[in-house]
């Protein structure tokens, strides 16, 4: 395309989009209101797969071996565990440690306490383990299995529950955002749509005499291409500016009124929001703006 004929093509554009701009405004708005959707479940996304890593990586299974079982093959349990392909790292709990952290959690590290009720004798002397962290806990239960059939493994404690409830989560928050996003979606095509039809009825004539005098289909559609490039553009790029002033300010105000969040919940910084929704939003928004439009011309430059 000639320099000359893509300069007539944005301004052409631009032109239509100021004529036709109470429709214009409609399509921006509702890119706007997609995209401010899409960037809140991205962030409460991003925020929730944070936190679920971060209870994954304090989740451990725990295996215990058979009572008798010798330091060599113990040794050699740890070898096959360590072989295991969703196993990220082990721990070996000898029966003095394991013994110590039961003081330390239930008695507040009282020994003189716990010595005068159990002498000097470790109740756990047959409980040394590995304890195993993965990575991946959608594999916790291939994984237990695995473990299992290690031979003098006595017993494996994971939590199935925790994990299934996590799964659970992150299923519930990617199926809702694709539901909202692909209405929100669909509703933005069907607006800049009729925005672009409306401009090519109004130029219906003008367009019919272009094309007698022998202009090319290309010519006449790009125009209303860069209409909806740009309409897609605008829209996407305000709701970044939005989410990026309103995520610092609600993450602010909770963690200020609300003690126990800012204990709980480490957030995403918002330039990580940010950069991730940027690239998706704007190729969502100008990809939006394109194919309505590319449909629409399909549909009704046939003059």
């Amino acid at each position: 395309m000639k320099i000359s004929t893509l300069r007539y093509s944005i301004k052409q554009g631009f032109i239509n989009i100021r004529r036709n701009l109470l429709f214009s405004l409609a399509s921006i708005g509702t890119i706007i209101a997609c995209l401010f959707l899409f960037g809140i479940f991205y962030s409460i996304v991003l925020n929730m797969q944070k936190e679920v890593k971060t209870i994954e990586d304090t989740l451990t299974i725990t295996v215990f071996f058979d009572e008798g079982t010798d330091e060599q093959r113990i040794m050699e349990i740890g070898n096959e565990l360590k072989s295991i392909s969703n196993v990220r790292q082990i721990e070996y709990i000898s029966a003095e440690k394991a013994w110590k952290g039961y003081i330390d959690d239930v008695y507040n590290g009282d020994t003189d306490y716990v010595n005068s009720i159990f002498g000097e004798d470790n109740p756990l002397e047959n409980a040394s383990s590995y304890e195993i962290k993965l990575k991946d806990i959608k594999l916790q239960e291939e994984t237990v299995n695995s473990v299992k059939a290690i031979p003098n493994v006595r017993k494996v404690n994971s939590s199935d529950s925790t994990a299934s409830s996590l799964n659970s989560i992150n299923h519930l928050v990617g199926y809702a955002s694709i539901t909202v996003i692909a209405i929100l979606l669909f509703v933005s095509l069907f607006l800049i749509s009729n925005t672009i039809t409306i401009g090519i009825s109004v130029r219906k004539d003008e367009i019919a005499i272009m094309k007698l005098i022998g202009a090319k289909d290309n010519f006449v559609r790009t125009p209303f291409l860069v209409e909806g490039i740009m309409i897609g553009l605008i829209g996407s790029i305000i709701p970044i500016i939005i989410i990026y002033f309103m995520y610092d300010a609600v993450i602010n105000y909770l963690i200020e009124h609300f003690n126990v969040v800012a204990n709980l919940v480490n957030f995403v910084p918002v330039m990580d929001i940010v950069k991730g929704m940027t690239p998706i939003a704007l190729g969502m928004g100008i990809g939006i703006g394109f194919l309505g439009s590319l449909i629409t011309t399909y549909r009704h430059l046939h003059v």
